[in-house]
């Protein structure tokens, strides 16, 4: 052999020292790794089996020889003995249905309240100073304080129920909108005030675009948490005849049967996961360009813009008004491109 060797012979050589350091390191050791699908897999069924598993044994014996008694911990067999009655008797369905509803209509009206707010926060400073009190004390008021509060302002019936899910999502909203505008880099709005575009169209079509998957991705997880928060707003039930799964684990603490309260226990989680995949699924497909989506909702969203504006302008014509002769940033820009020689970007 020479001592010279090819680069070819040595593949390693050329390779980052992070990256030959994990080629090296086992699968199972290396550090940041992304699992595989088989790994996911194997290790989250792994996990519920454990759990499970540990369940099943300080439940397991005779009343006299079991590590908890039933009344206080029931035992895997005897919770899902419970399910059956739980479905038909408790009418399950229609109560997810009613806390489904309760979740959606309070966290919808914070979204509507908290993103416009959250944009002009993000927009103008003297906005941040003027709402930063009130976010701080609506972001750190403890939840269960809420619920005496919202009962005695707005009653038992279902305004409560929204009313305690907005107060307490809505200044997350607010803060969480505020930084993703202003996360947006800043070379964007030098840029858009280049091509001649308006303060207000810099933050219509620049900054609001640029920061809605972030705003998104908060959504979705603040969802998850106002799912859970909904448990302490139902424990007073209102006059309707369905009072919702808080209501299910109040009376089930009252009266029995405990095994009630585990199973909605287990029910809320998977309801919430499958919630948070339909979101995610949503979120890649109006953002594809950040979540790696197909893009189909974010093609639609794009042909339902394009027919409003085509709309707007016919109704200006029948009507006689000259649409605006003001440069917007797309006109802008494209007599920008035109100005470049072919090949090279503007």
């Amino acid at each position: 052999m020479t001592e010279q060797q090819s680069p070819a012979a040595s593949p390693a050589a050329d390779q980052p020292p992070a990256q030959a350091e994990r080629r090296r390191t086992k699968p199972f050791r290396a550090l940041r790794q992304a699992p595989t699908f088989v790994q996911t897999v194997f290790f989250g069924l792994l996990s519920i089996a454990s759990v499970l598993g540990v369940w099943w044994l300080v439940t397991a014996g005779d009343a006299t020889q079991r590590m908890f008694p039933q009344h206080v911990l029931p035992s895997p067999v005897e919770t899902f003995a419970r399910f059956k009655p739980l479905w038909f008797d408790q009418a399950l369905t229609r109560n997810l249905a009613v806390t489904l509803q309760r979740v959606a209509m309070g966290f919808g009206l914070a979204a509507i309240v908290g993103i416009p707010l959250g944009v002009l926060c993000g927009c103008f400073g003297w906005a941040r100073a003027f709402f930063a009190p009130v976010l701080l004390f609506g972001r750190n008021i403890p939840i269960a304080a809420l619920t005496g509060l919202t009962f005695f302002f707005f009653g038992v019936g279902e305004t409560q129920k929204w009313m305690f899910i907005f107060i307490a999502c809505v200044a997350f909203v607010v803060s969480d909108t505020a930084s993703a505008v202003q996360d947006v880099a800043g070379s964007y709005v030098d840029t858009a005030y280049t091509l001649g575009a308006s303060r207000w169209q810099i933050v219509l079509k620049v900054l609001v675009p640029l920061a809605m998957p972030t705003v998104f991705n908060s959504l979705r997880v603040l969802f998850g948490l106002a799912f859970g928060y909904i448990m302490l707003a139902e424990l007073v039930r209102s006059e309707g005849k369905y009072g919702g799964l808080g209501n299910i684990i109040n009376l089930a603490q009252r009266r029995g049967p405990r095994e009630y309260i585990f199973l909605i226990l287990l029910i809320i989680p998977l309801v919430a996961l499958a919630i948070d995949r339909l979101l995610f699924w949503i979120q890649r497909e109006l953002f594809p360009h950040q979540y790696g989506g197909a893009g189909i909702l974010n093609q639609l969203v794009r042909a339902l813009m394009h027919a409003a504006e085509s709309v707007k302008f016919f109704l200006w014509r029948l009507v006689g008004i000259e649409p605006a002769k003001a440069p917007t940033i797309r006109s802008a820009a494209t007599k920008h491109a035109g100005d470049q020689p072919r090949g090279q970007v503007p």
